[in-house]
């Protein structure tokens, strides 16, 4: 139920609460129409939809925007002066470019070999460079999500302490500086602290913003389709990142991309100010399930699993794919950032399309098919000639993790209401866990086995650990209930126990006086759990 649908006496307490806190004479806000509009509206499903969807794009959109911009910024800075050779064929070859255009008329056929056989000799020069540089930008981008993999336990206990509203206005300030730290870093080592400080502010908008979305959406089929809307404004990101970072970076320059995104932080904090209490703490009523009973919960550990290694796809070939094309097609900067925009097209159409459809056809059938497409996808990759060889490819690797992540991001809310306490943070922190487990050990192996075995053969080996993993999938078509879990769903809808549904017609009804607290514990956080 929205908060937009209160009761005028609960409206006027809150504006009452808002002037308190802000300090504001008493009486300012029932006078401001706007004012008055906008405390209405606060805590509206809808509104907080929008909010977390607006801070997962922006959060995303710089996670990919640096994809193709790193590789080449580096590599200019490192070697421009170093490398003489390159520099002494360029200027060969310009030599004779002037050459050609006076005497191309006498032996226009020697010239034209000659040239083309020097630009080969400079790219093939170029390659091998571009080798060493897998380990170190390979470590650059599995950084983020190292760190972000760290402190997603700690935000988890954050927000089920303090509430989602207070953590998500952290994530919107740290990720603020994070795009400053980038725009203005000209060092590896400042680029590295850049990219390390946006994986603290990502764990913190992205748990707090799933784990808002799983308290306000208690329905599964809702929350599936609130889940596929958040991950369309996640996948708007991806889409756009790279492909706008290539283009800003090739006619604009470094800093511009990064200066873009920092004015549209700063619209995002606005929003989440108008939206969300950042000053108000909401604790979560009942004690949340521990860690280690959800990390010893096998359901958790495939679903867990799946949204891993099926990640690990993007994050082997962030580093590694962008390098490759500039070894073997001799790609221009443009093109390294658009070679991602088929796998983020379909990623954005199908994260839409499949959270409403895989609760039809079953999520875990969903998740067992995308892993498969993910793999057969991989295999295709080295295959490419041209960067028009990566569309089919790249296009079915967006497919499949649109599937994938659009299943699982329910399944593990559905998980935790049939097997644990309908508390989130946990949840979904362990969620973002697995997510960063493959942006991770991706990047930082992938760059590794690249080089010493080749891109091909790395993608061979990410393909074939999706294809063998998806059965497992097999094993969350129905899981079943905590024994003590069940006796609560039955006492809430004894006909629906096996297909659980995180909705219940008796939550208006008062409770008798002989309920014990487990057995009031679900119901009272499906009627509170309101982020405000």
């Amino acid at each position: 139920m929205d908060t937009a649908s209160a009761s005028p006496s609960t409206n006027s307490a809150r504006m009452e609460d808002d002037e308190e806190s802000l300090g504001l004479p008493s009486g300012t806000m029932m006078e401001c129409a706007p004012c008055r509009w906008l405390n209405e509206k606060r805590g509206s499903r809808k509104l907080v939809l929008v909010v977390v969807s607006v801070a997962l794009f922006l959060d995303n959109m710089l996670f990919t925007v640096v994809v193709p911009i790193i590789p080449s910024f580096l590599y200019q800075k490192e070697h421009k002066n170093g490398n003489a050779s390159v520099a002494l064929m360029s200027a060969s070859s310009a030599s004779k470019n002037s050459f050609s255009s006076i005497y191309s008329f006498y032996d226009n056929a020697t010239i034209l070999s000659d040239h083309n056989k020097t630009k080969n000799d400079s790219c093939n020069k170029e390659s091998s460079v571009l080798q060493e540089e897998n380990v170190q930008i390979g470590l650059l981008f599995a950084s983020k999500a190292i760190l972000q993999l760290l402190v997603n336990p700690i935000v988890g206990l954050i927000t089920n302490r303090f509430g989602f509203d207070m953590p998500m206005f952290c994530g919107f300030i740290i990720l603020f500086l994070s795009t400053l730290l980038f725009a203005f870093s000209g060092s590896y080592t400042l680029l590295l602290v850049a990219r390390s400080l946006q994986g603290v502010g990502s764990s913190f908008s992205t748990v707090a913003g799933l784990g808002m979305l799983a308290s306000v959406y208690t329905d599964d089929y809702e929350r599936g389709q609130a889940m596929g809307f958040a991950l369309g404004g996640l996948a708007l990101g991806v889409l756009t990142g790279a492909p706008f970072g290539s283009v800003m970076y090739e006619f604009v320059g470094k800093a511009s991309p990064f200066l873009v995104l920092a004015v549209l932080s700063l619209l995002d904090g606005a929003l989440q100010l108008c939206i969300l209490r950042p000053a108000k703490f909401s604790a979560e009523s009942i004690p949340p399930t521990p860690y280690l009973k959800l990390l010893s919960d096998p359901y958790i550990i495939v679903a867990a699993g799946a949204l891993s290694i099926a990640n690990m796809a993007i994050g082997v070939m962030e580093p590694t794919l962008p390098i490759w094309m500039m070894e073997t097609m001799c790609s221009p900067d443009w093109q390294l950032g658009m070679a991602f925009l088929p796998a983020s097209i379909s990623y954005l159409l199908c994260t839409n399309l499949f959270g409403t459809l895989a609760h039809k056809m079953g999520r875990w059938l969903c998740t067992l098919v995308g892993m498969i497409i993910v793999g057969v996808s991989l295999l295709c990759v080295p295959l490419a000639g041209s960067i028009y060889g990566l569309i089919g490819p790249n296009a079915g690797i967006g497919i499949a993790l649109g599937m994938v992540d659009a299943s699982i991001m329910p399944i593990m809310g559905h998980l935790v209401d049939l097997r644990h306490t309908s508390v989130y943070g946990g949840i979904y922190a362990i969620s973002d866990i697995a997510l960063c487990m493959g942006y991770a050990v991706g990047p930082s192996m992938g760059g590794g086995i690249a080089k010493v075995i080749g891109f091909p053969w790395l993608m061979v080996i990410t393909g074939l650990m999706n294809i063998v993993y998806a059965p497992l999938c097999l094993f969350l078509r129905s899981p079943p209930a905590r024994e003590e879990k069940m006796a609560i769903l039955a006492q809430e809808c004894p006909m629906e126990t096996k297909t659980y549904m995180a909705q219940s017609n008796s939550l208006d009804l008062p409770l008798s006086d002989h309920s014990s607290e487990e057995d009031i514990s679900v119901p009272k956080n499906r009627t509170k759990r309101i982020p405000h």
